[in-house]
């Protein structure tokens, strides 16, 4: 089984991804800010993270860099979930290390298909 770092200041935007991906099998943990999410990559292991960009304490572009600074998480995939959709910024994102770009709103199959992309 599969675990997924949800990291979103959004608490209905985290249900909706915990509950597209508990109902297929993934295990989810989830944090509000990247300060939280750094916090629960640092103690726990984790196969993939979904982080939105703009967030208060740790912004989704900080998160991205601190989390590739960490030698366990050279390899992991991290997919950015956020309402931007501008080039510059999935440029940004991706020379910060990001693995790839779901635009919200989502839909659910989306979601799942980029996942099983990502990690197989």
């Amino acid at each position: 089984m599969k675990t997924v770092l949800s990291v979103d200041d959004s608490a209905s935007i985290r249900q909706m991804v915990k509950m597209t991906l508990d109902g297929a099998g993934y295990t989810v943990l989830e944090a509000a800010d990247g300060a939280q999410g750094l916090a629960q990559a640092r103690s726990k292991t984790v196969d993939v993270i979904i982080t939105d960009l703009n967030m208060p304490v740790m912004d989704g572009m900080t998160f991205v860099k601190e989390l590739r600074k960490l030698p366990a998480y050279l390899g992991v995939p991290i997919l950015l979930l956020t309402t931007e959709s501008d080039a510059a910024k999935k440029a940004q994102a991706k020379a910060a290390g990001a693995t790839g770009w779901i635009t919200k709103p989502f839909q659910p199959q989306q979601l799942l298909d980029t996942l099983k992309k990502v990690i197989g």
